[in-house]
């Protein structure tokens, strides 16, 4: 990971928690912090003036805001604050180009709907080159996290799903957490059966057995490369969303995958980010 984590901020409760989540990411992994507001000027109707000028210092006022806000949460941490002169989801993506992690707020509206993501923090999600993070805000995130545990949802078990392990492994080596790897499993439509997957089947002593060696293998060598972080694996038969909220929605920290060749967010992914409670990595993968 690049030795910055970026935080959006736009004013609001939301980007406020993530910022101050990010600073204490970045002093877990020995970063610096990079607190970013995207503004290009537009006519607003208000009551008062705001011209380029005042909307361009009403900018500068809400980085201040959020700096005061990080360094008083984590004193001598390296922090830099800059306007980004564009809309916010090709600003925001730009910097995703740039640096190792991007953290955003989550916006919810209350009780009844507070599993709404923002577009824009969508759009990024959709777009990103690096792992992004959403934060709630922890007024509108019920009870909060129940443990400090990482947990990461395995469903690609090639090579191509290493850098959600990787992200994960980091997560949790960073945080001295225990990690929880979740591979949800379901029965095959018959038609999608063939003799080679039933003889694999047949040889592991049936589906799940197969389902729990495919997860131990893929997890194999990032136990080599992160031996000081103990592994707790999980293997449950249902969808994926419901087996990922029932084992880490309130975890410190869930990560799942994305893969950049869809540019979309899958089902699973789009289910979690809804409704965990807790902070969410979206980690971009072949």
């Amino acid at each position: 990971m690049s030795g910055t984590i970026t935080a959006g901020v736009d004013g609001t409760d939301h980007s406020l928690a993530a910022a101050v989540w990010a600073a204490a990411e970045a002093r877990r992994r020995g970063a610096a912090l990079r607190l970013v507001h995207a503004w290009t000027w537009h006519p607003l109707d208000l009551p008062i003036e705001a011209d380029a000028g005042t909307q361009e210092r009403w900018a500068h006022d809400l980085l201040r805001a959020a700096e005061s806000r990080v360094t008083a949460a984590e004193p001598g941490l390296p922090v830099s604050a800059h306007v980004l002169p564009d809309d916010a989801v090709p600003a925001l993506v730009a910097e995703t180009r740039r640096t190792g992690l991007l953290v955003l707020g989550s916006r919810g509206h209350g009780a009844l709907v507070g599993y709404l993501v923002g577009s824009v923090a969508l759009h990024v999600l959709r777009q990103a080159e690096s792992p992004v993070v959403l934060v709630r805000d922890p007024g509108e995130a019920g009870e909060g996290p129940a443990s400090d545990e990482v947990v990461v949802g395995v469903d690609d078990v090639t090579e191509e799903g290493d850098r959600v392990l990787e992200f994960a492994f980091e997560a949790a080596q960073a945080r001295g957490a225990r990690l929880r790897a979740v591979r949800a499993w379901s029965l095959p439509p018959v038609f999608a059966r063939s003799p080679g997957s039933l003889r694999l089947a047949d040889e592991a002593g049936g589906l799940e057995p197969l389902e729990k060696r495919r997860l131990a293998e893929a997890l194999r060598p990032w136990r080599q490369v992160y031996p000081d972080v103990t592994v707790a694996e999980h293997v449950e038969m249902g969808s994926g969303a419901e087996v990922l909220l029932s084992t880490g929605g309130r975890a410190g920290l869930l990560v799942v995958g994305r893969r950049t060749a869809r540019r979309r967010v899958g089902h699973v992914t789009h289910a979690v980010l809804h409704h965990a409670s807790c902070p969410v990595a979206v980690v971009p993968h072949p």
